[in-house]
């Protein structure tokens, strides 16, 4: 297959990224004498004779030049020692290798059905998000907490794009770096079905240039789809909450998420959010879709 071929050049860089990570004695491998390695983590050729391949056949691999084999990708994911998400980023890749054609950037409307819904959820935030993470509808009480989403410019609602360029973010979450890293590493999974979509390329592109950590953990390409989990953020009114988390699949649309947060009944992260919710009855009016605020 083609060297240019988006999807095999990522495998390639992917894979290589990987390697790089290995310590060869955890692989039973001799690491040699201190400074020997001229690079980190296991070489080509150890890589090649683990999976039992040539040298040639591995190094066209991770040089984007050829695509490998079903059971060629499933022994590099053992060596390897890929994760679940790790497994499903080499193969979705590989898989979308084979199209004649890379798939459209497409970009559909939130269904009045699912806006319905997130309104009605008066005592949960709750929000949805787009293939790279655009904010496409919210309710109230996630406009609140989201630092009133519904008053920035429609291109400025996009999660990962607020988490490197909003100055606030930085003290709005306790581990303000491990929740960037983990969205970088959400947004490279999603960008397995197009890495040369345009929306994906201006997107990093512009973040790649203002923010020196997005670069980085970019280019580490961690790939992760956490579906659940906890967080503490610091709401500047209401002081720090701690929220559990969930994101489901619309399967009204492959490229869209639902993502709710809860607090555990009785706790002070459930009180503050009954008084938050109370704030926002007194004031109501408050916009909650794109279409509304000027999309």
């Amino acid at each position: 297959m083609s060297a240019k071929n988006p999807h095999l050049e990522e495998l390639g860089q992917f894979l290589k990224a990987r390697r790089s990570e290995l310590n060869p004695a955890d692989l039973g491998l001799d690491p040699g004498d201190p400074g020997s390695r001229r690079v980190s983590g296991l070489r080509r050729e150890e890589v090649a004779a683990l999976v039992a391949i040539s040298q040639d056949y591995y190094a066209r691999i991770e040089q984007g030049r050829l695509a490998p084999s079903e059971p060629v990708l499933e022994a590099l994911a053992d060596t390897l020692r890929l994760t679940p998400d790790q497994r499903t980023y080499a193969e979705n890749l590989a898989r979308q290798a084979e199209r004649r054609t890379p798939p459209r950037s497409r970009s559909t409307p939130v269904r009045p059905q699912l806006q319905r819904l997130l309104d009605q959820l008066t005592d949960t935030p709750a929000f949805v998000v787009g293939k790279y993470l655009d904010i496409l509808a919210w309710n109230p009480l996630a406009a609140a907490l989201l630092l009133d989403i519904d008053m920035k410019p429609p291109k400025e609602r996009n999660y990962i794009r607020m988490l490197f360029t909003d100055p606030r973010m930085k003290d709005y979450y306790d581990d303000w770096g491990a929740m960037a890293r983990a969205g970088v590493a959400l947004l490279r999974m999603q960008a397995a079905d197009n890495p040369t979509d345009p929306q994906l390329t201006s997107l990093v592109g512009e973040l790649s240039v203002s923010s020196p950590e997005f670069r980085r953990w970019w280019a580490a390409r961690d790939v992760a789809r956490p579906e659940f989990g906890t967080k503490t953020i610091r709401h500047p009114d209401l002081g720090d909450l701690t929220v559990d988390w969930d994101s489901f699949h619309w399967s009204g649309d492959p490229d869209q998420y639902l993502t709710m947060w809860s607090t555990a009944p009785g706790s002070p992260s459930h009180e503050k959010l009954r008084i938050l919710s109370s704030w926002l009855a007194a004031a109501p009016g408050r916009d909650s879709t794109a279409n509304k605020a000027g999309a």
